[in-house]
């Protein structure tokens, strides 16, 4: 861990170096991580865990990127660069361009809710939340979209178990009573 960190330093600094030895370090988390985000899409879809991953990298340690102060910032932000990648791509699929326009015909009797739709509802419902709670929003991107554990995402956030718990019930809750009202 004291490695990753050492390297994210050096990234920061500008060495050309550091982001190559960064990626084989970390790729197979981010990978675990893409994978894990993918698995919630529609089947069929274009975009795989390793574009996934190498898109979110370059968002990451590209161009004059942020400071990462450790690992679990770090995987932080690659969570929320995934979840934004993946917004981008549904919002882009719901354009006039695409056919947006179009409605799905079910053939079910009851209509369900496309996992494009379900995901920006929920980016939707996690920016009024950050607005109004912005450490619970984050906490729910690393428990969501990072698949951190509680714990773990205490630890990043700095607070308690105790306190992630009760921030992850109250995010939950509100989030699900934001999306079923939209």
């Amino acid at each position: 861990m004291l490695h990753i960190t050492q390297i994210l330093d050096a990234v920061a600094q500008g060495d050309p170096q550091a982001a190559s030895q960064l990626l084989p370090l970390v790729y197979e988390e981010l990978r675990r991580l893409a994978a894990r985000n993918l698995a919630r899409e529609t089947p069929g879809q274009t975009l795989d865990a390793t574009g996934l991953v190498h898109e979110a990298y370059l968002r990451l340690v590209g161009r004059q990127g942020p400071i990462y102060k450790d690992r679990g910032h770090f995987f932080a932000a690659a969570a929320t660069a995934m979840r934004r990648i993946l917004i981008d791509r549904a919002r882009r699929k719901q354009t006039q361009k695409r056919g947006g326009d179009w409605e799905r015909q079910q053939l079910r009797s009851v209509p369900a809710r496309e996992p494009d739709e379900e995901l920006l509802a929920l980016d939707e419902a996690l920016e009024k939340l950050a607005i109004q709670h912005p450490l619970k929003a984050q906490l729910v991107e690393l428990r969501y979209f990072a698949g951190l554990t509680g714990e773990q995402a205490a630890q990043v956030l700095g607070i308690s178990p105790t306190t992630a718990d009760r921030h992850w019930a109250f995010a939950r809750a509100w989030l699900q009573a934001e999306v079923r009202g939209r």
